[in-house]
């Protein structure tokens, strides 16, 4: 039987919405689109860059939880509802995946509140 869990990182928006931060199912560990929210105040940077940095670290609690780290990431998406957006996070990406290497797809698109400038899903593999 695969083993499948969910991780909650204590965000409201999952309990309004009803998923979890991440889902472990077998090997894989599949990371819900997550933003720059920092969920022990519920608040969110003005920055794009600030809220790319703060996506990471949820990101990487959210992989922690489920015993892997960014080496173990094999696709990662970018969405931004501002293209213009995306350049200026490069190193925070780089500084998380730069090693890896792992398949990306960026996408341009509107997010769920106007605050978010950029959200960030990911899938690992064990």
């Amino acid at each position: 039987m695969t083993e499948r869990r969910s991780i909650l990182s204590g965000s409201t928006f999952e309990d309004h919405i009803g998923y979890a931060r991440a889902v472990i199912d077998g090997d894989w560990v599949h990371v819900s689109g997550t933003t720059g929210f920092d969920y022990t105040t519920m608040t969110i940077s003005d920055d794009v860059v600030e809220q790319a940095e703060q996506c990471m670290r949820n990101i990487e609690a959210a992989l922690k939880e489920a015993k892997c780290t960014f080496a173990d990431v094999v696709r990662v998406r970018y969405l931004l509802p501002d293209r213009a957006d995306f350049e200026p996070c490069w190193t925070t990406m780089r500084r998380a995946f730069g090693r890896v290497r792992p398949a990306a797809t960026m996408l341009m698109c509107g997010l769920a509140d106007p605050r978010m400038r950029i959200e960030i899903e990911v899938y690992a593999r064990r």
